[in-house]
């Protein structure tokens, strides 16, 4: 009849063990509309899936990235955090198995002459002391605890893997980085290059002014403004120049190296991609990294929640302890006589803390609520940059094409202007202007140029690309 009664406790203990309180996790309801804002159509492929050897084909700038993924201080730090999200998964897994301490323990007690053990003592032992000597084996399980060890070890989980996504979206941010830092050390040579171009031609024109003024032909007010005007061009090369060693120093700084000189192509080589395929805004919840950390940090605040609920309900512990004890150091490992085992059990719950775990759990709850409202509030997010980086192109498509006429315009303009200069058709006012809003022109192009580059390493960011 006992062994029946021993195998119904069992079964109602691990019935019991196997429960857990607590709501089960799922992904927060968003409304994700059928597709991005500025897309023609929507379109199930994204050049998100692309690796980043696919999607840029600068070999230059490739060496960049792939030194920055290894050797960048941001990325290194995340793979860091990975580690210890990991160390604390491995502790989390065994959460389960029952605590075992080894103990061993002497100690020597002198109690008073009028109480029980000090009478005794020198009754039985024939001394003022008592000694005792323990060593054992101690073993604590929490049986039931509501499925509280199962919600830490998801909530460890969870953290790791938002640890890893985290990594993944400092990864992608860098690679963006880069990109554009690249680019825009590109623009900086094209408009070295223009400025330096602008400069022979005003230096051209003032040779030309010159001789006109020792020939009586022009006054010295146009030697002076041609003069000011190659100022102008002088003082704008070492202000470039400056800003490319700058942005060296920059770009050597996010592939985690000294300051030094960058190796790189001409802008002129590149082509921005203007068709790139965006996909459908829901390909957004699996590919952006940022996004998937932010739904692990909901599960984690749910996980967390379910283990403040359980703390409201009683807890069923087993201890054992088995061990060796004595009162004289000579007898202290003598077996059997020395030997001991304890056995027991205990059943808490919490009396004068409900209401401060209570506390704890409708707390959880609150900073449950607060990770969905950030997790939609990253996905709103991501769907917003995604669009942005959709109308940036569009727009600076149209851009290109009519800075592109007006820099070409204006070289004939300019061209024009210095062949009827040169036959005393047009005077040195017309030349300087058309020179000068040539030379704004051409900068300008290089910096649409180089947006449009930009953009669309932003539209590869947005949607989650970079990481793979």
């Amino acid at each position: 009849m006992n062994k029946y009664l021993y195998i119904i406790g069992f079964a109602g203990i691990a019935t019991i063990a196997s429960c857990k309180v607590g709501k089960e996790f799922a992904r927060p309801s968003v409304d994700m509309p059928a597709q991005f804002r500025g897309q023609a159509s929507a379109d199930t492929n994204s050049i998100a899936a692309l690796p980043v050897q696919s999607f840029i084909r600068d070999t230059a700038l490739l060496r960049l990235i792939d030194s920055a993924v290894a050797k960048n201080f941001d990325v290194q730090v995340a793979l860091k955090n990975i580690e210890s999200a990991g160390a604390s998964l491995k502790s989390a897994r065994l959460g389960r198995l029952p605590d075992l301490n080894l103990s061993v323990q002497g100690t020597r007690n002198w109690p008073s002459k009028n109480s029980l053990n000090g009478s005794l003592s020198e009754q039985f032992i024939g001394t003022r002391y008592m000694d005792d000597y323990n060593a054992g084996l101690n073993l604590s399980w929490e049986v039931v605890a509501w499925g509280k060890i199962s919600r830490l070890k998801e909530a460890a989980l969870a953290t790791y893997l938002q640890s890893t996504e985290a990594s993944r979206a400092v990864r992608t941010r860098v690679i963006s980085d880069v990109a554009q830092a690249y680019y825009n050390l590109l623009m900086l040579d094209t408009q070295k290059e223009v400025a330096y171009r602008n400069m022979l031609l005003t230096d051209s024109t003032l040779r030309i002014v010159k001789l006109q003024y020792r020939s009586g032909m022009a006054t010295n007010l146009a030697v002076e403004q041609i003069e000011a005007q190659l100022r102008v061009a002088l003082a704008l090369m070492p202000q470039i120049e400056q800003q490319i060693a700058l942005q060296e120093n920059a770009l050597k700084t996010l592939t985690g190296e000294m300051p030094g000189s960058i190796v790189r192509n001409r802008l002129q080589d590149l082509a921005a991609d203007t068709a790139l395929s965006a996909g459908v805004p829901a390909d957004l919840l699996s590919r952006r990294p940022d996004v998937r950390a932010a739904e692990m940090a909901v599960k984690v605040a749910n996980a967390r929640a379910g283990v403040a609920e359980a703390a409201m309900y009683p807890a069923l512990n087993i201890t054992a302890g088995v061990g060796v004890n004595s009162f004289k150091i000579d007898n202290w490992l003598n077996i059997p006589g020395s030997l001991f085992e304890t056995v027991g059990g205990s059943i808490t719950q919490p009396v004068f803390r409900r209401r401060q775990l209570r506390t704890e759990w409708e707390t959880a709850k609150i900073e449950w609520e607060k990770s969905a409202i950030e997790f939609r509030r990253s996905v709103t997010t991501a769907v917003q940059e995604v669009s942005d980086a959709l109308a940036k192109m569009d727009k600076l498509k149209e851009q290109y094409t009519f800075t592109q006429q007006r820099v070409d315009r204006l070289e004939i303009a300019t061209h024009d202007a210095s062949l009827l200069f040169q036959n005393g058709m047009a005077n040195y006012l017309e030349v300087i202007t058309a020179q000068s809003n040539a030379l704004q022109s051409e900068l300008d192009l290089a910096a649409v140029k180089r947006d449009q580059l930009n953009a669309t390493i932003d539209l590869y960011r947005a949607l989650g690309g970079g990481w793979k």
